[in-house]
């Protein structure tokens, strides 16, 4: 399964001109997403099954979004409501913010 890890971060910084001391929010998440599986490698069953299923959709759903996002022709709706990922992520990932992405892949010894 995927893991969120988030940090919030607040700042206490005095104006140079006025001298009024303002407040400065922060976040910073930490994802740690679960590799997708083909299924008929896998042969998962049961719980394990959907399990299986929700992780590849909600990978497939961060590629939706940061597809939409990147694409600025189209004016469709991004879709952030269609995984939990996507919607725990959507302030993250979209707006104002800063975005990082590193990926570690590694090739897997076979792949039928």
């Amino acid at each position: 399964s995927h893991a969120l890890f988030t940090i919030y971060v607040d700042a206490m910084v005095q104006d140079e001109t006025t001298g009024e001391i303002l407040t400065r929010h922060g976040k910073i998440t930490f994802v740690d997403l679960a590799g997708s599986e083909r299924l008929k490698v896998s042969k998962s069953e049961g719980t394990t099954l959907k399990e299986t299923g929700a992780i590849n959709k909600s990978i497939f759903t961060l590629g939706k979004v940061i597809s939409s996002l990147c694409d600025r022709k189209k004016r469709d709706p991004v879709p952030y409501r269609d995984s939990k990922l996507t919607q725990l992520l959507m302030d993250s990932i979209g707006g104002t913010s800063l975005t990082i992405m590193l990926a570690c892949v590694s090739p897997a010894a076979s792949y039928p």
